[in-house]
C-alpha cells in the first residue's frame, strides 16, 4: 500500500470519528433536560409533603427576563399590549423555606358555604316550629343548581350565626339563596322562576312560610352585578419557552419544587400555596400527555404555562409581583423566554404597565366589597 493510500485511510477514519461524534452531540444536544439525581422525583405524583422547598418570598429573587410572557387577562380589562425583549440579567436562588404541606392549600374553614346579600338572592323562611337537621337535609332538592347557578338553604344557630343544616341541631329560621351571577352569566327569569318553584316545594316539605322577592328586581340587580364581574374579571397567563434544548417533565418539576410549588391533583399540574390558607397564588402546567409517559424523562416540552387566577388571589399575596419573579428564574435557570401565546417578548415596560393595571382593578373590586381572594369574589369569579 503507498503512502497515498495509507494517508488516505488514516483521513477517512478521521472524517467518520469526527461524524460519528457530531452525530453524538447533536443527539445530546436535542435530548430534553433531566432532572439531576439529587432533585425530586420526576414522575410528578401528588404527595402530602416536599421537603426542601421555598418561596419567592423567602429569597428576594432579582427583576429582569430575557424573553417575555403572554398577558391574558378577561374581557373589559384593556391595556395588555405587547413589547419589547428585555435583556437577558442574572438571578440568585430563592433561599430554603420550611416544608410546605397539602393541607396549607385550602383553609377548611374557608370552604364553608355562605349566602351574601351582595351576591345571592335570598328568601327568608319563616318556621312555625323549630326542625331538626335531619328533616332539612332530606327535604332539599336533589340538585343543588338552579341552571347554572348554585343553590343553597342556611339554617340560623342559637348564636345567631347561618349555617348549612347539620344534623342534631334544631333550626328555628331559616333562608333559600341562589347566586346571582357567575361566570355563567346572569340569572336569568327562567332560572329565578326555577328558583321560587324549588324554594316554595322545600318550604312546604318543612312547614315554612317564604318571603319571595320581586323577580324583575332580582333579575336587573343580577344583569348588573354580570356587567360589572364580566368587566373586571382577570386571567393573566405567561408561556415559557425553550430557547434550545427542550425540557423534560423531572426538570420542569425539580425547578417548580424550588419555588415552592406542589404537585397538584392533576398530571403535568403544579400549584403554588397561598399563606393563611388561601387558595393557591399560581398554577404551573404543561402537556399531560408528558407527564403520565411510561418514561417522563425521555418527554419532550417546549413550553409550560404559569397563570394567575387574578380575581381569586388576595392582593395582600402580592401574586404579579411573585409571578414576575418566578418567571424570571423559571426563565433564566432553564434557558427560556417569557412570551405571549403569540410568542411575542414581554418588556420591562409591558410587565410595568400590566402591574399598574392590575392595582387599578383590585381597587374596582375593593369598592364593590368584592376583594380579590375574598370568599364573594372566588363565587361571584367562577
Amino acid at each position: 500500500m503507498s503512502t497515498l493510500q495509507i494517508s488516505l485511510a488514516i483521513i477517512g477514519g478521521l472524517v467518520l470519528a469526527a461524524v460519528v461524534a457530531y452525530n453524538a452531540w447533536i443527539a445530546r444536544k436535542s435530548a430534553p433536560r433531566t432532572a439531576s439525581e439529587r432533585g425530586h422525583d420526576s414522575r410528578f405524583h401528588a404527595t402530602s409533603r416536599f421537603e426542601d422547598t421555598a418561596s419567592p418570598a423567602d429569597g428576594n429573587l432579582q427583576e429582569g427576563v430575557s424573553g417575555r410572557i403572554d398577558p391574558v387577562l378577561g374581557d373589559g380589562f384593556e391595556g395588555m399590549s405587547g413589547g419589547e425583549g428585555m435583556a437577558d440579567e442574572g438571578h440568585q436562588a430563592p433561599s430554603r423555606g420550611g416544608p410546605v404541606t397539602l393541607n396549607q392549600m385550602v383553609n377548611p374553614a374557608d370552604k364553608k358555604a355562605g349566602l351574601d346579600a351582595l351576591i345571592d338572592v335570598i328568601i327568608p323562611l319563616q318556621l312555625e316550629n323549630a326542625v331538626l337537621g335531619e328533616s332539612l337535609l332530606g327535604a332539599l332538592p336533589g340538585t343543588r343548581r338552579v341552571g347554572s347557578k348554585p343553590f343553597a338553604v342556611e339554617g340560623q344557630t342559637p348564636t345567631g350565626e347561618w349555617e348549612t343544616p347539620r344534623t342534631g341541631q334544631r333550626y328555628r329560621t331559616l333562608q333559600a339563596g341562589v347566586q346571582l351571577a357567575n361566570r355563567s352569566g346572569a340569572l336569568n327569569d327562567i332560572e329565578f322562576s326555577e328558583f321560587v318553584v324549588k324554594v316554595q316545594a322545600f318550604a312546604d316539605a318543612v312547614g315554612a312560610s317564604p318571603d319571595f322577592p320581586d323577580m324583575r328586581a332580582e333579575v336587573a340587580r343580577a344583569r348588573e352585578l354580570d356587567a360589572f364581574a364580566s368587566a373586571h374579571d382577570a386571567q393573566l397567563g405567561f408561556t415559557l419557552r425553550a430557547r434550545s434544548a427542550a425540557w423534560s417533565p423531572g426538570y420542569v418539576a425539580q425547578h417548580a419544587y424550588r419555588l415552592g410549588f406542589l404537585a397538584g391533583s392533576l398530571p403535568g399540574r403544579m400549584v403554588l400555596p397561598g399563606s393563611q390558607g388561601h387558595a393557591p397564588i399560581l398554577s404551573l402546567t404543561f402537556d399531560p400527555q408528558a407527564a403520565m409517559a411510561d418514561d417522563p424523562e425521555q418527554s419532550a416540552l417546549r413550553d409550560i404555562a404559569l397563570a394567575l387566577e387574578v380575581t381569586h388571589v388576595p392582593r395582600s399575596e402580592q401574586p404579579f409581583v411573585r409571578m414576575r419573579e418566578i418567571a424570571s428564574f423559571l426563565a433564566e435557570a432553564m434557558d427560556g423566554a417569557v412570551t405571549d401565546d403569540a410568542g411575542h417578548l414581554l418588556s420591562r415596560d409591558t410587565m410595568d404597565h400590566i402591574g399598574a393595571d392590575l392595582e387599578s382593578l383590585y381597587d374596582a373590586l375593593d369598592s364593590r366589597d368584592l376583594a380579590a381572594g375574598s370568599h364573594q369574589a372566588r363565587r361571584l369569579f367562577s
